[in-house]
């Protein structure tokens, strides 16, 4: 069986779409598995050989969740949609995926670039959400499907199931290790107990004041926990407005995504609203505090698979769920105040 997996981005949206496919490959592990992904997020991908350029590959792996990866540079693509150099890469993605002679693609995103990535495929299955986030992809599935379960990581396995006739359940996945971003992060923190904040998220409506932050890292520096920002590129204005505000006691570290794996593999503590690090630290099973507004973290929320997991969400029964991208924090992600991350983020350390 060729299996292809479209889940394009974002980081945390990878991150949920993980567990069911490592379902799948222990469940087949001679099936071959591709996955169709963003090029700057294959880092989170396990994969048997390196397929960066399109034409190279190797066979099925027992040990890798994927046995090739396909570039799918969308947002580069939405910045230059009528270039040539555009239409160039999306004819040379539809060869490629072409010969690949899937018989199973899955979109995993329910967007209507992922439902386009996957027809161009052309596998004798495409599955997809029967009610996707983008209306218009529903029909150029010929399976869909109608999950019923709350989270979007078992949600995930659903689909994945009702694609192959069985049953599949969420399974941990090992992310990759790369020993030169290891040795970059012990330089980094080297053996300080420090916590993890990423302030920033993917749309306005799910951050939380930056001097907020600024002022939790203060509180743990007083209690003797030192506090590294994530900031996405040098200069950030999120991250540096966190240090300016938190008495000394933060710092801002510019990451690639390999060296945040690796940051957050050391971290004692993760805090963050709904955005990819946090989707990561429960992912590498470290004590995460996630501060949620709009989102629902019965859909959304850090998944931990573990009973035992240290892992709190906050969130304020007036908040309201909406995934409309507005530009302003959703007033009851407001109500939560810096104490109350300060008391979970100490209770998750233990």
């Amino acid at each position: 069986m060729r299996v292809l997996i479209v889940r394009i981005g974002a980081m945390g949206d990878v991150l949920h779409a993980l567990p069911a496919v490592a379902a799948l490959r222990e469940r087949h592990p001679d099936w071959f598995i591709g996955w169709a992904i963003e090029p700057k997020l294959s880092d989170l991908l396990q994969i048997a050989g390196d397929s960066d350029d399109l034409s190279q590959g190797v066979g099925p792996s027992a040990k890798a969740l994927i046995d090739r990866w396909y570039r799918v540079p969308a947002l580069a693509w939405r910045r230059r949609p009528l270039a040539w150099g555009t239409i160039s890469d999306i004819l040379s993605l539809r060869q490629v995926l072409r010969r690949e002679r899937f018989d199973v693609c899955v979109d995993m995103q329910g967007a209507l670039k992922s439902a386009v990535v996957g027809h161009m495929a052309g596998a004798g299955v495409f599955t997809g959400m029967a009610k996707p986030r983008e209306w218009a992809a529903r029909w150029l599935y010929n399976h869909r499907v109608d999950p019923t379960a709350a989270h979007v990581v078992e949600q995930g396995c659903e689909l994945l199931s009702a694609s192959f006739g069985e049953v599949l359940r969420p399974v941990r996945v090992p992310l990759p290790m790369d020993e030169e971003d290891e040795r970059w992060a012990a330089g980094v923190v080297g053996h300080e107990r420090f916590c993890l904040i990423s302030p920033s998220a993917g749309w306005g409506a799910k951050v939380w004041p930056a001097e907020r932050y600024g002022q939790l890292a203060a509180e743990l520096g007083r209690a003797g926990i030192g506090t590294v920002v994530n900031a996405p590129v040098e200069g950030n204005a999120e991250a540096e407005r966190v240090v300016e505000t938190s008495e000394g006691f933060a710092r801002a570290v510019p990451s690639s995504l390999g060296q945040l794996i690796a940051l957050v593999r050391r971290a004692a503590v993760v805090i963050a609203g709904d955005t990819g690090p946090l989707h990561l630290a429960a992912a590498l099973e470290r004590p995460v505090v996630g501060i949620y507004g709009p989102t629902d973290p019965r859909r959304n929320g850090p998944y931990a698979k573990r009973a035992d997991a240290r892992v709190k969400v906050l969130r304020d029964p007036a908040s309201l769920t909406s995934h409309r991208r507005a530009g302003d924090a959703e007033p009851g992600l407001l109500r939560i105040e810096v104490n109350q991350v300060v008391q979970a983020a100490l209770e998750v350390m233990g």
